[in-house]
């Protein structure tokens, strides 16, 4: 014993306590063991959507992976990926997930994968100097419950974390729309007793008529929602209807002035819907409203507020861009297409409407002819209530002549004006007359004509779109079309408000007012230098407003009451997204995959003005790329080659100075102390 400890204290033990600590620091790490994700954009990190999705898991959910392995590149790095992401869910998740990984040179795992449904997809390979085809399995399945969505065709793994969290979601959610839901909703009915003493139709049996509904839907969503009825004191109701938004009415009776409501609210945390339920004139008189469908409502709003809102509004009736006729590119049916895994486009004709309370956002897209008084109104007090507002607003229209030789003759470019901008001028947003013409644009090549630039095509790049908004942050670059310039100063005054430029054209950019036009011969840049300037091209505004109207167009007054539902201020946050060109949302500049920057653009656009707002950055993930300003010329040649080569080169240098220094160090040092140190081999200039 005593001689082991001797050879401990000796110099020949440190190698084997050297190999003794590298060992016991691999059984710790193997157990305790933590990554540091330095990218910009987080691309190796789960977003908190992600941890949230898998750590509720209230029913087991497996992902079972079938890739084939030892691909060659580009997509020998995919399945290393998915198994790094795959430990990351599981970090996340709790016992309820699980992931199982298959080898498919197997038969038998083979023939799992076709019980799927899942098929072999067919690769590129290089191989002895020559390109071949190869049949590989690059697929994985997601089942939860009794239901399983297949993901295959993974020749990339660019938003992998996006589109796997959302299938999840999607099959949860199918699953039952209040997975993971904490503690119960509550149904409130605010209604005044005294009000059953008038003859308003229906009003007697609506406890009865709100109570059958509740118990209906409450059986089909696992007893989570509570109910009663409230007979609120007169000092109440006025916070009651600056809080809720619910109707107030007033009469008179032989002690004065009365005032009573009647409103149906549905609350979970700190968020709650209005429910259409309130007195109405009718030919017959006065009537209760709302009831008619009430469970199929109450339905609807209990998902649109526990779970994530899949319903949006898509305005007509004023000649927009027709989403579902997919036979010509100026429609938006690829903007339909690239939202239709997660959203649902339902038209509204506000002339005969309303707004349901449990949709969320209204798109309005490339609106050209004009909003009557009470459409205004009502997508005003939608957004007074906590509703978004989507505004693709073309200030001009494109209009082709008519005729035999229509098809030569170039179109005319005619003023829109469809009244949006008496809202939104309230809520301190102007749109104007006019194109956004810009020097760093797209720039169309072809053999005849050569190189032409499309001034009315900006081409944005990183220091021209938002960097801290989800929307834009990881986008390298975005082209737009033909668009017009907003203004948001006077929001920027309203301190209930935050205002965001999402986008804004380069300093080379001017502004066309007169002669109109996107003919790109006909363009002309301005000879005067001061009149290039950076000009706002989508801006976001969240907060609370003021209504742009003093009261309800339409009077509410008849014979012993007087009642109002109008709203003078927000009672919940809204948000409002304008942007100058419908263009975008047509095929004309997105791709039906919704993988070019426009299409990301305008997807996280809907993502986040629905709160899903980590599904911006899981979606961008990977695709934050820092592109060359320099487009031409010796300084473009320049820039390529430093990349390529002069990084290496300066790396290199660096090493060269920094071992002279370390050389030039120690031979001071020994020639101060020790300069007869016979380890140094002189040479004939140092004796």
């Amino acid at each position: 014993m005593k001689k082991f400890i001797e050879w401990l204290k000796s110099p020949k033990s440190d190698i084997f306590l050297f190999l003794t600590a590298i060992l016991l620091l691999n059984l710790v790490c193997s157990k305790a063991f933590f990554r540091l994700d330095l990218t910009a954009p987080k691309s190796y990190s789960l977003s908190q959507s992600s941890r949230q999705i898998v750590k509720n898991l209230e029913q087991p959910l497996s992902i079972k992976v079938f890739f084939t392995k030892n691909l060659p590149a580009p997509y020998n790095t995919i399945d290393q990926y998915i198994r790094d992401l795959l430990v990351e869910y599981k970090g996340a998740a709790n016992s309820n997930f699980s992931a199982e990984f298959f080898d498919m040179d197997k038969e038998e795992n083979q023939k799992i994968a076709r019980n799927y449904g899942i098929s072999q997809v067919q690769i590129q390979e290089l191989k002895n100097n020559e390109v071949g085809f190869k049949q590989v399995w690059m697929a994985l399945t997601v089942s939860y419950a009794d239901r399983t969505e297949i993901i295959d065709g993974l020749s990339s793994a660019d938003g992998l974390e996006y589109t796997l969290t959302t299938t999840m979601s999607r099959l949860i959610s199918t699953t039952s729309a209040l997975a993971g839901l904490q503690g119960k909703a509550k149904l409130s009915l605010y209604l005044t007793k005294k009000l059953e003493q008038f003859n308003i139709n229906g009003l007697k049996n609506l406890e009865k008529t709100v109570s059958a509904a509740y118990k209906s839907v409450n059986s089909k969503n696992m007893d989570r929602i509570e109910f009663e009825t409230i007979d609120p004191s007169e000092q109440e109701i006025p916070e009651l209807v600056e809080k809720y938004g619910i109707q107030s009415l007033s009469w008179q009776d032989a002690d004065g002035e009365k005032t009573g409501v009647i409103g149906l609210v549905l609350e979970y945390g700190q968020e709650f819907r209005l429910l259409n339920v309130k007195m109405s004139r009718s030919f017959f008189g006065n009537i209760i409203s709302g009831t008619d469908s009430l469970e199929d409502e109450l339905n609807e709003n209990l998902k649109s507020l526990v779970s994530k809102p899949n319903i949006i509004g898509y305005v007509t009736g004023h000649r927009e861009l027709d989403y579902k006729n997919a036979q010509s590119q100026a429609n938006a049916a690829v903007f339909n297409s690239i939202i239709s895994d997660r959203y649902e486009f339902k038209d509204l004709n506000l002339k005969d409407d309303e707004i349901p309370s449990g949709i969320k956002s209204v798109v309005i897209n490339g609106a050209k002819e004009k909003f009557e008084e009470i459409e205004l109104y009502k997508l005003d007090q939608f957004l007074l209530r906590g509703g978004n507002l989507i505004i693709f607003d073309d200030q001009f229209e494109e209009v082709y002549p008519q005729g035999q030789n229509a098809y030569y003759q170039i179109p005319q470019y005619k003023p829109v004006d469809n009244g949006l901008e008496t809202i939104l001028s309230k809520y301190g947003i102007s749109v104007g007359k006019d194109y956004v013409m810009d020097e760093n644009c797209y720039v169309n090549q072809d053999q005849r004509s050569g190189s032409t630039p499309l001034y009315f095509a900006p081409v944005l790049q990183k220091s021209n779109l938002a960097k801290n908004s989800p929307i834009t942050k990881n986008l390298g670059y975005v082209i737009m079309l033909q668009n017009s310039s907003i203004n948001a100063e006077n929001a920027q005054k309203n301190a209930d408000a935050k205002v965001t430029i999402l986008a804004s054209s380069s300093k080379n950019s001017w502004l066309v007012k007169d002669n109109v036009t996107a003919i790109p011969q006909m363009i002309r840049k301005p000879t005067d230098k001061s009149a290039m300037q950076s000009q706002n091209l989508a801006v976001l505004v969240e907060g609370k407003f003021k209504s742009a109207f003093e009261k309800n167009p339409v009077e509410n007054q008849n014979g012993e009451f007087n009642f109002t539902d109008h709203y003078a201020k927000s009672v919940q946050n809204g948000k409002i997204f304008v942007i100058g060109s419908s263009k975008i949302t047509t095929g004309q500049v997105m791709d039906e995959s919704g993988k070019q920057p426009v299409a990301m653009f305008v997807r996280n656009v809907i993502d986040y003005m629905n709160g899903e707002i980590d599904l911006c950055s899981m979606r961008t993930k990977g695709l934050s790329l820092n592109t060359l300003k320099i487009k031409k010329g010796i300084s473009a040649d320049i820039a390529k080659y430093f990349n390529e080569f002069g990084l290496v080169i300066l790396v290199a240098l660096c090493g060269l100075a920094v071992l002279a220094k370390t050389t030039a160090k120690k031979r001071a040092i020994r020639e101060k102390y020790n300069p007869d140190d016979k380890r140094e081999i002189k040479t004939e200039e140092t004796k």
